[in-house]
């Protein structure tokens, strides 16, 4: 592997992915833990192809199957989010960097608008206090077009 900086990854994270692989019955594999420095050096949200064209392009021998493995773990360990984009395509986001947010997603250019409003934030709260729900993230998309998609296909009948 070439000589490329590692992303810092707080060791709290790391604990929380080996506790889980623990709990699985799975090790902490060397390239496990190199899929997991990768992830948190992608900025923004990511296709597994990304991730592997990332991971080659900085120098790691890194196998197809091996992501392909390894993402859901780490989405069931709680480090990484997935949503399904307008295309049917599974796309992630890391949540080291994340606040709680919600995306706007476009049928026609599949583009990926991020956006916090504190007042579905509130209601989300007050939703889960009704009910005796303890939350521990939320997931919101609102599937459309965009401003320029719809002005190319124009008004609507």
């Amino acid at each position: 592997m070439e000589n490329v900086e590692k992303p810092t990854i707080p060791s709290d994270s790391i604990k929380q992915f080996k506790d889980y692989l623990d709990s699985c019955g799975l090790r902490l594999t060397r390239k496990r833990q190199e899929i997991l420095e990768q992830v948190y050096a992608y900025d923004g949200h990511f296709q597994a192809e990304d991730l592997l064209v990332q991971m080659r392009r900085n120098g790691y021998l890194a196998s197809r199957p091996t992501i392909y493995r390894t993402l859901p773990l780490l989405v069931k360990s709680g480090l990484l989010t997935e949503f399904i984009d307008a295309q049917k395509n599974t796309r992630y986001e890391s949540i080291h960097s994340l606040r709680e947010h919600a995306h706007l997603i476009c049928l026609r250019c599949n583009q990926i608008v991020e956006f916090r409003e504190p007042k579905i934030d509130a209601l989300q709260k007050a939703v889960c206090e009704e009910h005796g729900f303890k939350s521990v993230r939320f997931r919101n998309e609102i599937i459309g077009y965009c401003a320029e998609c719809q002005a190319e296909l124009g008004p609507a009948d």
